[in-house]
Parts: C-alpha cells; structure tokens; sequence
C-alpha cells in the first residue's frame, strides 16, 4: 500500500505556526456555524428564513454600569436574531396551524408589533416543537394570551433551577436579559461595553431608516412607523441590527430577574422609532410590561437560539493538538486566551 504524507521536509518554527493558525480558523470556523446561519421554518408557502448571528467569548466579565446591574454576562456561545421578528413570519406562522397570533399590518418587511409576551412566547414554542426540537415555555392551557407555568423539578427533563421559565432542552427561545444585554452592548475585540448598541459611547445619529453605521432609527414622526427590520439602522459589534431603536423588543425574563412567576411582568429595552431621547436606547434603560395584558404597537421581539452541539465542539487549544500531532508528529502546544 502506498501511502501519502501531506509534509515533508523540516519542520521549522514558522511552519508549525502556520499550520496551528489553519486550525485554529478551522476550528472557529466550525464553532461559528453551530449558532450562526439562516434556518428555514415551515412548509410549503408558509416557509420563512431567520438568520442568526453566532454572540460569542462565553464567560464574558459583566457589566457595572447599566441597568440592570451587572448584566452581559453569559457562560455559553448562543446565537440571536440578526434582525426583529416580521410580520411576515408571524403571518406564515398563523398560516400553519390553528392557533393564531395578534400584529400590526405595516406591512411584510415591517417588525411585527402588538404582540404580547404569551404570543412570542408560543411562537418561539413553535419554531422548536416544528423542526424537532422541545418547545421552550409550558403553556398548559390553550388560550394564546395565556400565561405560562414555571417549570419545576417534578419536569426532571426540562428544569433549570436558575431559569424555570425556559426548558433546558430548548433550542429557540426569547433572549433572557443577560443574552439581550451582551448581543447589544458588549464588544468581544475589546472585551468591553459601549452605552449603545451601535459599538459606541457616542448616541447615535437618528434616522428614519438604513444601515450606515453608528445610526438608529428614533426621534421620527409616530406616524412614519418603524424601519424595515433589515434597514433598521448600524449594527452592533457583533453584527445584530436594531437593538437600538425601531421597536423595543421583549427579553424572556421578568422584569425583577426572578423567573418565579408566569404572571410577572418581563423585560423590555431598546427604545422605538418615535421616541426623540437616545436614553432609552442605552444600556442604563430598562422597563416593564405583563406578559399577556400587554401589546404595544412600539414593541416587538427577536428570537434566539442554543446549540447543545457547541458543547460537544472540543477547546480550539486541545483540538488544535490533536490535528498538530495527528500531521506531523509536532509536540506543540499553544494556550488560547479564552
């Protein structure tokens, strides 16, 4: 048997090197696709595509200075919407079974407003129970405004004693505060905050819509309504549109960081398009409003997603190794800064 070797020659400094950075982009690569790309949901007609952004550097340091106090701090690679829900997508969802969500009618491209907590909570329920997965919230009865039940440790399967509104085996659900907070706010080149979510301590330029860099869209006529989702202003410092302005946007949980009850108001943040002061766009502002009472037509929501693949990605630094080894034999080993 003839075999094939895929160097040869010496082994100098700089080729180890190289061959650890073509691995290491491997392996960033893969980690990215776990929690980044466009997922198709529904059938036939109703199909629609959500694009996520991967929000990485899990164990991030926490925020001191925003509300609320700490916040940003998240322990696992997620994904988030890199856009607000539309009200195409809630209409393709009313189109595919029968229980039916409430919105404005801007428009298909507009983000779907006047949906209450309860019903962005079973949509997310739908994105999961329709591509395989577990639904995210426990709705026992089967009202559409109905509020949830916590789940507790009697649902062994799905239970997380630190957040007993979302199941563990979920893949979509509603960002939690801290996820919302880092998606918005923090910046992994610099591993810190900015005031807004357009990567910067500066308050962005209001615009009635676009995508130049450093913009919002707020301080417009309530009558011109919100931006497209994707003309919704700058983007973040990892890619995300409109977390700043255009429509507040639900966080899945309470308003007082408990979870301990469906009835409990939630978080909202992020501002809207008529609101003419940037401050409720920063990272100091947060409110609150029921779960199932209220539906504004300034709030929407955007969804995120977990990867239970990304824990089974093994370190960049070990995987790296391995692949070193497996090549050439090379004993090297580089620490990654995590």
């Amino acid at each position: 048997m003839r075999c094939f070797h895929l160097f040869h020659g010496r082994w100098t400094r700089s080729r180890v090197l190289s061959v650890v950075a073509g691995a290491l982009a491997t392996v960033a690569s893969m980690a990215a696709t776990s929690c980044a790309g466009t997922v198709t949901f529904g059938t036939g007609s109703n199909q629609f595509q959500m694009e996520f952004v991967t929000i990485g550097d899990p164990g991030n340091t926490a925020d001191f200075t925003g509300a609320p106090n700490p916040a940003g701090s998240v322990g696992y690679t997620y994904g988030i919407g890199k856009f607000e829900v539309s009200e195409d997508m809630i209409t393709k969802f009313n189109a595919s079974q029968s229980l039916q969500i409430t919105k404005d009618t801007r428009g298909t491209a507009k983000p779907a407003t006047s949906v209450s907590w309860n019903e962005a909570a079973r949509f997310v329920n739908w994105l999961n129970t329709s591509t395989g997965n577990q639904a995210a919230y426990k709705f026992t009865t089967s009202g559409v405004n109905d509020n949830i039940d916590v789940w507790t440790s009697a649902d062994t399967a799905d239970y997380d004693p630190s957040n007993p509104y979302r199941s563990i085996r979920a893949k979509y659900v509603l960002p939690s505060y801290e996820e919302w907070y880092k998606a918005a706010y923090y910046d992994p080149n610099t591993r810190s905050y900015y005031n807004y979510a357009t990567g910067s301590d500066t308050v962005p330029t209001a615009v009635a819509s676009g995508t130049t860099a450093g913009t919002a869209v707020y301080g417009q006529s309530y009558d011109q309504g919100p931006a497209d989702v994707d003309q919704a202003g700058g983007l973040s410092p990892f890619r995300v549109m409109g977390l700043g302005g255009n429509v507040f946007e639900w966080e899945e949980t309470s308003f007082f960081l408990n979870n301990g009850s469906g009835s409990s108001s939630r978080g909202i943040r992020g501002g809207y398009w008529h609101f003419g002061s940037s401050d409720m766009l920063s990272s100091i502002r947060n409110i609150g409003s029921l779960p199932g009472v209220d539906t504004n037509a300034n709030v929407g929501f955007r969804v995120a997603s977990l990867s239970s693949s990304a824990a089974a990605v093994p370190e960049p630094s070990m995987m790296v190794i391995g692949m070193v080894f497996g090549l050439g034999g090379v004993a090297a080993k580089r620490r990654l800064k995590k």
